[in-house]
């Protein structure tokens, strides 16, 4: 079979073809230009259904599901709240805010998209009103929330995992210390521009109640990584179906935090405090074996219940005034909280448009894979990975420099295509490259996957700079003028786990689902002393 798919498909592009149609059109018109007959437009119609109809791919509606439902739960407004209790008080505070946000956020949703969309509603406005430009507020927001691909949950992961059939949870395991890496960096560029700019700094320090109840409100949201993380690298469940696991945990949190039960338990954070150790606990409980189980539930619920004795006695107190002080709360006062019945009608009534925004992202997404498998087939078909690995070898055979190159491709792709199409595009084509120069697969995956999820911010195509714009009202090319040095630190974290691999392959080595790469100090260590 010729390359006319290829032409075909970059004229298409060119032109301004979507990517799902010039992936589906290319592939029909090169068959009729290279004279094939019925038997390969069967496998063509037939490539699209089964690249869809695919069990580890339920786990990306299941994943939005989860964020949706959390979003809409109020556990956004939360996760500001705790970050501005802890960070807030600094230099810059709003920024730090924004980004701390991203961070936690990015264990819920695992989309830039959203991340950019719901914290920049919230924190571009406030910014603004506090002294910053909202160009600045932008850019800031649509660099941080990069990250939410980066940290697991991630659905850009568990595309690459099904098309190059790496493992999800050693994916996941390699994206924490990146996500981290990505934020500390950009929270110090921020702190960097507000010692210059002289960004205002808040009136006053939050107090310890005040970040223990702010804490509180989002420990239902924090949980989530524990239960998805938790249960897949114990093998109580797959990724697939630990992330129905987080759909069916976000809908019982939307509901719980909306309670008044709830808001009375955290109203004294003793109280609470008294009773979320012993609930960690049982939660752990679940991922451990038979010894584990035993130890873990005994353990928390002795905790419990003398928990509830020292509140009851020693904390006599402290038990009455809270009661007097929920008494004393106002029926129709929002903090009040409400029933369970109302609580779970609330929940009711915004299932409809969350299940619907899951339905239309889901369906783009899945028929993305199906017409990106129909190019995996023509590729292989058509010798392209063969023809393009010859190529490549022929410029250098070093692997560093192969590396560089090959990452200097994917920033530049992802500068004018979506990092789901980037991956289902590139994937079969470099996947398989760098693995024969001896770079470990689940090392290029991280790095590939990085790399195609900053291009999300990178003009001029990037998707989050027009959601930012969208949500902030601000011309694109000015938040681009003000997002490069925040784009130069994730380059530079892409370089660094790109050539220090011992930064993201230690925990999924860790976790048996990779080996030490070549020179990796680190992670021989940290294997060594724990295998010890």
């Amino acid at each position: 079979m010729s390359l006319a798919y290829f032409w075909i498909f970059f004229f298409l592009l060119a032109i301004g073809t979507p990517v799902v149609f010039a992936l589906l059109a290319a592939s029909g018109l090169s068959l009729v230009v290279d004279g094939q007959d019925g038997r390969f437009f069967a496998k063509l119609l037939s490539s699209i259904y089964t690249g869809m109809f695919s069990f580890p791919l339920m786990a990306v509606p299941f994943f939005i599901l989860a964020g949706e439902l959390m979003n809409t739960g109020g556990i956004t407004r939360s996760i500001v709240r705790f970050s501005e209790s802890m960070i807030g008080h600094v230099r810059g505070g709003l920024a730090q805010v924004n980004i701390l946000s991203s961070i936690l956020f990015a264990g819920l949703s695992g989309s830039a998209v959203a991340d950019t969309s719901a914290l920049g509603k919230m924190l571009i406005p406030a910014m603004e009103e506090n002294g910053y430009s909202r160009r600045f507020a932008a850019a800031i927001t649509a660099a941080s929330s990069v990250i939410g691909p980066i940290i697991p949950p991630s659905g850009i992961m568990v595309l690459y995992a099904f098309v190059m059939n790496v493992s999800v949870a050693g994916l996941f395991l390699a994206g924490f210390m990146p996500g981290l890496l990505v934020g500390l960096g950009l929270m110090a560029l921020t702190g960097w521009f507000a010692r210059i700019r002289d960004y205002p700094v808040a009136a006053r320090r939050s107090t310890w109640k005040e970040c223990s109840l702010a804490f509180l409100k989002t420990f239902p949201a924090l949980v989530t990584p524990v239960l998805l993380l938790g249960g897949i690298l114990s093998g109580i469940y797959t990724p697939t179906e630990a992330a129905a696991v987080a759909a069916v945990y976000a809908l019982f949190a939307s509901v719980l935090i909306r309670t008044e039960r709830w808001r009375r338990f955290i109203a004294n954070p003793v109280h609470a405090y008294l009773h979320v150790g012993p609930l960690t606990l049982l939660l752990f409980a679940g991922f451990t074996d038979y010894v584990g189980v035993f130890l873990f539930f005994s353990v928390g619920l002795a905790w419990i219940v003398i928990a509830e004795i020292l509140w009851r006695t020693v904390f006599r107190d402290r038990r009455e005034a809270a009661i007097a002080a929920a008494g004393a709360v106002a029926p129709d006062d929002p903090d009040r909280g409400q029933t369970w019945t109302g609580a779970v009608n609330a929940t009711a009534r915004t299932l409809p448009k969350v299940l619907t925004d899951t339905a239309l992202q889901s369906g783009v997404i899945l028929f993305l894979v199906g017409a990106a498998v129909t190019f995996g087939w023509m590729v292989t078909v058509s010798g392209l990975a063969r023809e393009a690995a010859a190529l490549i070898q022929t410029v250098t055979d070093n692997p560093y420099l192969l590396f560089f190159l090959v990452n200097i491709l994917l920033f530049i792709v992802g500068m004018f295509l979506d990092a789901g199409p980037a991956i289902l595009i590139l994937g079969p084509v470099l996947g398989p490259i760098m693995y024969q120069i001896g770079i470990d697969p689940l090392h290029f995956a991280i790095v590939m996957c990085v790399n195609v999820t900053v291009g999300l911010a990178t003009p001029p195509m990037g998707l989050v700079l027009f959601v930012a714009s969208s949500v902030s009202g601000e011309r694109v090319e000015s938040i681009v003028r003000e997002i490069w040095p925040f784009l130069a630190i994730e380059f530079a974290v892409i370089f660094l786990i790109t050539y220090f691999p011992s930064v993201s392959m230690t925990l999924p080595t860790l976790a048996g689902f990779a080996r030490c790469p070549e020179g990796a100090t680190l992670c021989h260590t940290l294997t060594g002393l724990i295998g010890g």
